[in-house]
């Protein structure tokens, strides 16, 4: 087998019909192996909303053979938190290292601009989703049921003192386990 390769980038606005795409399949599948009856977010996303978080936001590609294969959106706020919200890869792709090296493109963002935390939510039954973010030293601060289901806060710290290694054998030390 030819060995595969991965780009990640900042969106342009270009990519705004397949990340669209990508966002509403991916979330798609999640909705139904989460259970979620209602309206996902990325189902009644238009141009313009994909189009003002990228220039609002911080909006990464994964790409192969310059396909659109995941993207993630990141929203830096004020008090140097940031939000990750959108995080998808394509089914095609799964389980071949897109999302990790997505998240690594998010960690070496978020250290770049000074954020402290990064926050995200999931489904909490989504086992898989909830031991990939641990695997990514995220840990989960609170969970609630405000969209029907129950969703998981999950944290990031990126200043820390504590040194260790995730089930990845990925270095933790800037983050809190």
């Amino acid at each position: 087998m030819d060995k595969m390769f991965f780009e990640v980038r900042r969106a342009v606005t270009s990519d705004i019909g397949k990340i669209r795409i990508l966002a509403k399949k991916s979330f798609k599948l999640y909705s139904k192996n989460a259970g979620i009856r209602g309206l996902v977010a990325p189902f009644e996303e238009t141009y313009d909303d994909v189009y003002k978080a990228i220039k609002n936001t911080n909006v990464f590609v994964a790409l192969s053979n310059d396909e659109v294969i995941g993207s993630v959106r990141i929203e830096v706020k004020p008090d140097h938190s940031a939000y990750l919200s959108r995080f998808g890869v394509s089914s095609l792709h799964q389980n071949n290292g897109i999302g990790k090296i997505l998240m690594n493109a998010v960690d070496i963002a978020m250290v770049e601009l000074g954020v402290t935390c990064l926050y995200l939510h999931t489904a909490s039954r989504m086992f898989s989703l909830i031991r990939f973010y641990y695997g990514r030293c995220f840990y989960i601060k609170s969970t609630n049921n405000d969209r029907g289901y129950i969703r998981a806060l999950l944290c990031k710290e990126y200043k820390s003192e504590v040194i260790e290694k995730s089930i990845d054998n990925i270095n933790c030390k800037n983050a809190a386990i």
